[in-house]
């Protein structure tokens, strides 16, 4: 006996044949993420990676269209544990997977390395963070950043401590990473040249929780005031054991300990005005309003505040999207040139624009202090 099919099934096929043909149609461009999602500084690297999330997904809901065709955008997120070698191997998939841009990585000492792998296979690549001078001096076309580098912030660190903070002692301990050294360089020369003395400099490394014995080394020296090149993980023991030896002295640091997890990680240790640090970036009181509002659409997104370059990813994914847009294609061949040009670009951390290396033109730094273990902004430096 011969059974018709019914015609709602006929439809539904049909219909489900036409919206194959609708997403065949419907064009993905993926951009890669790359950042320590694991390992001790994963809260900096999950919050470089939200920020690049919020952004995909509200350009996805406004709606993309790049030489006509509407798009729909992917974010490929890897970790890379902010070790070099892990950070390659990350970047090389992501080359593998042809991803139309990158964002990322984090850290100086993985984005250094990665930098070739992705100028070797052409793919565009910002990182939101990573402030080592090395990055775009390696004559990299596809190299960016939307930060301000070591140069600027360490030597801006220098000048205030001796100026604004009156050290006239100074010591300095680095984590001997890329990031880390580079920064206490750039500190030592902003420091002597505004007529401090440096009275020690001991280094340690990005995995030490005991230092004691170069802190032992150093108050023999009697320092007023401490530089450390490295991240937050490594300076909350630091503080910890500055206290327990008595070492009642100012910390001051880079954007690597400016962050809000900073206080939990030193156990209450740190007193009012003790530890002073740089963010390299920063917005003006014109562009406060821009800044809250990207805060508080975090925090709904993610459940989370904000930790340092959330926003700097946001607006690396932005950036790379508009010079697609611009460009009418996302082959990074294509949008590259027009990347590079960049200008005047509405980010909700300032106004973005490259000059020919791929450094911020104009970057601000933010120079901050902790009260009632609370990051206090005191001032915006351009």
């Amino acid at each position: 006996m011969q059974t018709h099919r019914p015609h709602h099934t006929i439809a539904a096929a049909a219909l489900a044949l036409c919206s194959g043909i609708v997403l065949a149609q419907e064009q993905v461009v993926k951009i890669g993420h790359v950042g320590p999602t694991s390992g001790p500084i994963a809260h900096l690297g999950k919050d470089n990676e939200l920020g690049a999330r919020l952004a995909i997904q509200e350009l996805n809901a406004k709606g993309v269209v790049i030489g006509g065709k509407k798009v729909r955008l992917e974010l490929m997120g890897e970790d890379d544990a902010g070790d070099p070698k892990q950070g390659t191997q990350a970047a090389q998939k992501l080359a593998d997977a042809k991803v139309n841009g990158v964002v990322g990585h984090l850290n100086s000492g993985t984005t250094i390395p990665a930098s070739k792998v992705y100028a070797d296979a052409g793919i565009p690549q910002i990182s939101p963070s990573s402030t080592n001078p090395k990055f775009t001096r390696n004559g990299y076309k596809t190299a960016f950043r939307v930060v301000a580098d070591d140069v600027h912030l360490g030597g801006t660190l220098g000048r205030y401590a001796v100026k604004e903070l009156k050290g006239q002692s100074i010591a300095i301990i680095d984590d001997r990473t890329a990031y880390g050294q580079g920064v206490a360089d750039e500190f030592e020369k902003g420091a002597k040249a505004s007529g401090g003395k440096i009275v020690g400099r001991e280094f340690t490394n990005d995995k030490a929780t005991d230092f004691s014995a170069i802190l032992t080394t150093l108050k023999s020296k009697k320092p007023d005031v401490v530089f450390f090149g490295g991240m937050d993980a490594v300076a909350g023991p630091m503080l910890r054991q500055m206290k327990a030896l008595g070492l009642n002295i100012k910390l001051i640091g880079g954007d690597g300990i400016c962050t809000a997890e900073l206080p939990k990680l030193a156990a209450g240790t740190m007193a009012d005005g003790q530890v002073f640090c740089a963010e390299a970036g920063g917005v003006d009181a014109t562009q406060k309003k821009a800044m809250d509002d990207f805060r508080a659409r975090f925090k709904a997104y993610s459940k989370l505040e904000v930790q340092v370059y959330a926003p700097y990813s946001y607006d690396a994914v932005g950036v790379l999207v508009a010079a697609m847009v611009k460009a009418g294609s996302a082959e990074p061949a294509k949008y590259l040139p027009v990347l590079a040009k960049t200008e005047g670009y509405p980010g909700v951390t300032g106004t973005i624009g490259f000059d020919t290396k791929g450094d911020i033109k104009n970057g601000a730094l933010t120079l901050y202090t902790y009260k009632a273990g609370a990051r206090e902004a005191l001032a915006v430096v351009r």
